[in-house]
């Protein structure tokens, strides 16, 4: 008998934690855009309370999000390369495309409505609006591609993508809102509220889609999650506390709309939109990279706390905000604007 010791070799991830922060943003972004479309094009004048807080959650992501996927990028070559070696049938040279083009309608979108130009800023929104769809698209579909991941390889995953996303983008609304004059008071809580349930009922659907794929051996994905959740304590409480998260969330929504305008109320809502789409992301990019693609176990990550890691993600949160703080004083400077909040 002969006896084989096999060795496990340390290598660098894939997918740092600075795409986490990029699919977040990228997300955050494009899901806000699809709420851009339709305020520009609604008659409800309620609605108009609620453009001051989106267009800073649309503005802040969206130059952010691009300067966290630079910083993903950590060789400058893989980026020149995008646009020297254009590959058409690649989901990321697609991206290197469809991303500037949204940036650029997502910043003149703003500046639209930050000059009142209401007829010009519904037609760009349209542009907007096309453009988000493809940003969803090619953000879910990059990562689904990756047949060596059945995790990853399910049609589901840029849904999940999308409906996070534009959970958490209502949820920045609530956050931001409350450091604009009239804070969340001024918001059209109804609206809020109605489109949040909706997203998160979409979310309970999609899941249970998932499941019924997967009960009826359709989808390895489900199959390759079931396995986890038997074997590994650390994924039966990342599912049930991603369950517990989403139940309380659906309580918080049950509540009147009137409570969404309150501090506390919408301060906890906000919070927990927020994190369950980033949490959602962390668990798919971090923690599916820890599973093993042959043999068993789990890999063990320890994340760096220099500019790959900790730093790097304080860092995007320290752009956010400040970010936020230049545009929340702008917003109450512009002329313009002023009269437009005064009416």
């Amino acid at each position: 008998m002969t006896i084989i010791e096999l060795l496990t070799p340390a290598y660098e991830v894939a997918w740092l934690p600075w795409a986490v922060q990029y699919f977040f943003l990228v997300g955050l972004a494009a899901a806000s855009a699809l709420w851009v479309w339709r305020c520009a094009w609604s008659g409800d004048g309620a609605l108009r309370a609620l453009e001051p807080a989106l267009m800073i959650v649309l503005l802040c992501s969206s130059i952010a999000a691009p300067i966290s996927l630079l910083a993903d990028l950590h060789q400058p070559g893989r980026f020149w390369h995008f646009y020297a070696h254009f590959t058409p049938w690649s989901w990321m040279s697609l991206g290197a495309v469809l991303l500037p083009l949204f940036v650029g309608l997502s910043l003149a979108n703003v500046l639209a409505w930050w000059l009142d130009r209401r007829v010009l800023w519904r037609w760009l929104s349209l542009a907007l609006l096309a453009s988000a769809l493809s940003i969803l698209v090619y953000s879910g579909a990059e990562v689904m591609v990756l047949r060596s991941r059945p995790l990853w390889n399910t049609v589901f995953l840029p849904v999940n993508f999308a409906l996070t996303a534009a959970l958490a983008s209502l949820g920045a609304i609530l956050l931001v809102a409350r450091w604009l004059p009239g804070g969340t008071a001024a918001l059209p809580a109804a609206a809020l509220r109605r489109w949040a349930l909706a997203t998160v009922l979409a979310l309970v659907a999609g899941a249970l889609l998932w499941m019924a794929t997967g009960l009826f051996g359709h989808s390895r994905s489900f199959e390759t999650a079931m396995e986890l959740f038997r074997t590994y304590p650390v994924w039966r409480v990342s599912f049930l506390g991603s369950l517990a998260a989403g139940l309380l969330i659906l309580f918080l929504l049950s509540r009147p709309a009137a409570a969404l305008q309150g501090r506390f109320h919408s301060l906890l809502c906000a919070l927990l939109m927020l994190g369950s789409a980033w949490v959602f992301r962390w668990i798919i990019f971090m923690a599916v990279q820890g599973v093993p693609k042959y043999g068993a176990g789990l890999y063990l990550y320890a994340m760096p706390l220099g500019s790959d890691g900790l730093l790097g993600m304080l860092g995007v949160l320290g752009l956010c905000i400040a970010l936020l703080s230049l545009s929340t004083t702008l917003l109450s400077l512009f002329p313009a604007r002023r009269r437009v909040l005064a009416a």
